[in-house]
């Protein structure tokens, strides 16, 4: 298990337990966190998942894949840390991040 908190764009943080190889998307939704829609449900095929990863744990996290470049295309406001929750699995390693969801969804 990992702890992940999410902040919301008025500043509330949120911290849920995510099982280990499942993704933050998924502890998103299973935990009722708002700003993730997950329209695609987690097949890396829409941008409704989209987070922005705490500068702290970009190098844990890692980079996202060129599938995952290429729909963030389709996320509002995309920075430097932007990922898709949905292809960022849960690892121990990963315990204590902290995510914020933009201010809309693409």
């Amino acid at each position: 298990m990992a702890n992940i908190t999410f902040i919301d764009q008025s500043g509330e943080a949120r911290t849920v337990e995510a099982a280990a190889g499942s993704s933050v998307m998924e502890a998103a939704i299973r935990n009722d966190i708002p700003g993730i829609d997950a329209d695609c449900g987690g097949a890396c095929s829409c941008a409704t998942c989209h987070v922005y990863v705490a500068e702290d744990w970009l190098e844990k996290v890692g980079p996202p894949q060129p599938m995952e470049e290429d729909m963030l295309d389709f996320a509002f406001d995309v920075r430097a840390n932007s990922r898709l929750s949905c292809q960022i699995r849960v690892t121990p390693e990963l315990d204590g991040l902290t995510v914020t969801t933009p201010e809309r969804q693409g």
